[in-house]
């Protein structure tokens, strides 16, 4: 029984002998591939292999302010002051650590999980840590086709829409034998959940239509049969008329607020026109806005949904949708989401959505009348071509948390165009 026990101790003290420089922390050579939704390992082991169970393991974000992702010391987890967003969605492994095991698991994966994370091990006599790089993927939606009318030579007109991927797929338009059909710049919206896409295109012969969204090894793919092009048309009319009664249940009374409009604007007395006055009233206390030509509606929504309509034909230049509550009125500043504008413009010619960065839209004709529709709750903002019932833009995924009004805008500083923007009853 001694001599086992000389032996033990004997074992030991090679062990705790070893030289604190022969330890490392490591990670792997390639970037870790995650799916958004699913859970992933992130690898970071010591070696040569040793008990870490008695040493701090801490998993941070170096790129994020406020880094931390999970810390275990004092042979417990200790995530007081973790990062919000990984809150319930990390964990070590306890039994793993005590064969130098200091793996991360995070469950489900979010897009904004993508990035380089560092494993820090550290005993009372060494250190070191490993850096992980995390790639994302996100598989989004199947994509929808819708038709959206014809053209004077009978083309058809098919718009495709698919959402939720990461990074940016491609898309594409393939006629029955597989062929690639050419079609004009796909619009690409980028938000917290990934990418959403849309492609429209114009066939003029029959059978089937197929557009596909590719990612790396990800595919998914919708079709439509053209050859019945007249019950094609008959029920684009229907959907057509569907969805604008449907938006039109949410309609509201929008007033012009006078008080807030540019000092060169002139609103009529019922609130309902606005257009510019070519000359500068003088100031008169009023919370106006005096660089921008804008006018904001009278009374604001903090939940569920309102829809109203803008009469912009003939006025070459404009910008219109909602703005928050708090918004700045004075001075320069950028009609986008990060300052409380969600809105699209007219500029130039040009039709863009004001979003982060701007988005040039594709429109195949002038917009007469356009509807602006807003779920409070599900954080979205639309906007269609009343006259063709199409989708123009939408805002998704936004984050609201004041009241937002109606706003409507004649451009910057000046405008020679003397037609008015009309709130259509």
């Amino acid at each position: 029984m001694k001599f086992i026990c000389l032996t033990l101790m004997f074992v030991s003290g090679i062990t705790d002998s070893r030289s604190a420089e022969q330890y490392e922390v490591v990670g792997p050579a390639d970037p870790v591939l995650a799916v958004a939704g699913e859970d992933v390992i992130l690898p970071c082991s010591v070696k040569p292999n040793i008990s870490v169970v008695d040493m701090r393991v801490e998993w941070s974000r170096p790129d994020l302010r406020g880094s931390l992702v999970h810390l275990y010391e004092d042979h417990e987890d200790r995530n007081t002051d973790q990062i919000q967003s990984y809150r319930g969605r990390t964990k070590l492994n306890h039994q793993e650590l005590q064969r130098g095991n200091a793996s991360l698991k995070l469950s489900s994966v979010r897009v904004s999980d993508e990035g380089r994370y560092k494993c820090f091990i550290e005993s009372k006599s060494w250190y070191d840590d490993a850096t992980v790089n995390v790639k994302v993927e996100a598989v989004g939606g199947p994509p929808v086709i819708t038709v959206d009318g014809f053209d004077h030579s009978g083309g058809l007109h098919l718009q495709c829409e698919s959402e939720g991927w990461y990074p940016e797929p491609d898309l594409e338009w393939l006629d029955s034998e597989g062929v690639s059909l050419s079609s004009g710049t796909t619009e690409t919206h980028r938000n917290t959940d990934g990418f959403s896409l849309k492609n429209t295109i114009t066939v003029h012969h029959s059978g089937k239509i197929h557009c596909r969204v590719k990612l790396r090894h990800h595919m998914l793919e919708t079709l439509i049969d053209t050859s019945k092009r007249d019950q094609l048309l008959q029920s684009l009319k229907m959907v057509k008329k569907q969805a604008l009664t449907h938006l039109r249940i949410y309609r509201v009374n929008v007033i012009l607020d006078a008080d807030s409009a540019h000092p060169r604007l002139i609103v009529s007395d019922d609130g309902k026109q606005v257009r510019d006055g070519n000359r500068l009233k003088e100031e008169d206390g009023k919370d106006r806005f005096d660089h921008y030509l804008g006018v904001l509606g009278q009374g604001g929504f903090s939940s569920g949904s309102f829809y109203f309509e803008v009469q912009v034909n003939d006025q070459t230049m404009w910008d219109l949708g909602v703005a928050r509550e708090s918004v700045d009125r004075k001075g320069v500043f950028r009609l986008r989401p990060d300052d409380g504008y969600w809105i699209v413009s007219l500029f130039n010619g040009k039709y863009r959505a004001r979003d982060s960065p701007d988005v040039s839209l594709s429109l195949r004709v002038k917009p007469q009348r356009v509807g602006v529709f807003v779920d409070y709750e599900k954080r979205l903002v639309s906007f269609y071509d009343v006259e063709s019932m199409s989708h123009i833009y939408s805002f998704t995924g936004q984050s609201f948390n004041e009241k937002l009004y109606p706003f409507v805008c004649l451009g910057y500083e000046f405008n020679e165009n003397s037609t008015p923007l009309i709130i259509c009853d």
